[in-house]
């Protein structure tokens, strides 16, 4: 018998991009509410309670409040908004970091943000090898394309054809800094700069490293080694050990839930560029809510996945 799943929120991006995903599979049987429903919370709380699986694709308010109106006991929430992702009681939905059996067994689960994946994926295996130090500020450059941002950023680029590169979160204190820090391991909030490029989908993370500054640092090929050895076998994540001249983005870059990492180093050893390439609408969202659903639904990860 097919699983039921509701998706809260499926007229955004997100959410759009996970029933596309699902659509054509004979193990879930999709929730929809009518146009006029979407909003009404009376149905809403009929579909949450009524679902087998819920994927939350909202704000993180109205995240928290719709789990709040989940009665039963039964039914199995994964959240694609940011209000879970440091709570207790919530398990962090990065298969390849946390663990499959972990989520597999969770009924709470949080997806991971799309710089954070990129972030975390990079630097936790490598501070958990002790080939980093956890006591380190560490920085994180990163660009997306502008689909993260939602229907209110796409609108403003392809309103405004002009923009090429939008700087943000000059303020320091991102929302994403905190699932950075503690899913990473680090001992301190990264100094955190991303910005926006005029792609539509499409992420590039970077995190810059003084290696000869650190103390007990491995050098870029053990950096890269260690990388390799914690994701052998993964069939999302992978290590490429090419290290070519240029990294691009593509404007009209295709649908993908991979994740590529690559360890850039200095001739002499001293410095290194972590880099994660990732679609922002893939393993940095859609791709890593379906993920997590097949692993929870007891099915082939990657099922439904465009790797």
């Amino acid at each position: 018998m097919a699983r039921t799943v509701f998706i809260d929120g499926a007229a955004g991006t997100t959410g759009l991009e996970i029933a596309a995903r699902l659509e054509a599979r004979s193990e879930f049987e999709l929730i929809i509410l009518d146009d006029e429903k979407r909003k009404d919370d009376a149905a809403r709380a009929e579909a949450l309670n009524d679902a087998d699986f819920v994927i939350l694709c909202l704000p993180d308010d109205a995240a928290k409040a719709a789990v709040g109106m989940i009665r039963n006991e039964t039914t199995r929430v994964i959240d694609a908004s940011s209000a879970h992702r440091t709570a207790e009681g919530w398990t962090y939905g990065f298969a390849e970091v946390i663990g499959h059996e972990a989520i597999a067994d969770a009924r709470h689960v949080s997806n991971p943000g799309c710089y954070p994946s990129g972030f975390i994926a990079l630097v936790a295996p490598l501070v958990r090898a002790g080939l980093l130090p956890a006591d380190w500020p560490y920085v994180c450059h990163a660009v997306s394309g502008y689909s993260g941002g939602g229907k209110a950023l796409i609108s403003r680029f392809e309103q405004e054809p002009d923009i090429a590169y939008r700087a943000y979160g000059l303020a320091m204190g991102h929302k994403h800094v905190p699932e950075m820090k503690r899913h990473a391991g680090i001992g301190h909030d990264p100094v955190f700069a991303p910005a926006v490029v005029p792609a539509h989908r499409g992420m590039l993370v970077e995190v810059p490293l003084h290696l000869s500054m650190m103390d007990k640092a491995g050098s870029p090929d053990e950096l890269r080694a260690a990388l390799a050895e914690f994701y052998a076998g993964s069939p999302v994540v992978k290590v490429l050990v090419d290290t070519p001249g240029e990294l691009l983005l593509h404007r009209a870059m295709e649908p993908s839930d991979a994740l590529s990492l690559r360890v850039f180093g200095a001739a002499d050893g001293a410095q290194a560029r972590l880099a994660a390439v990732l679609d922002n609408l893939g393993k940095g969202a859609s791709g890593a809510a379906v993920q997590n659903l097949n692993i929870m639904a007891g099915l082939d990860e990657t099922a439904g996945l465009r790797l």
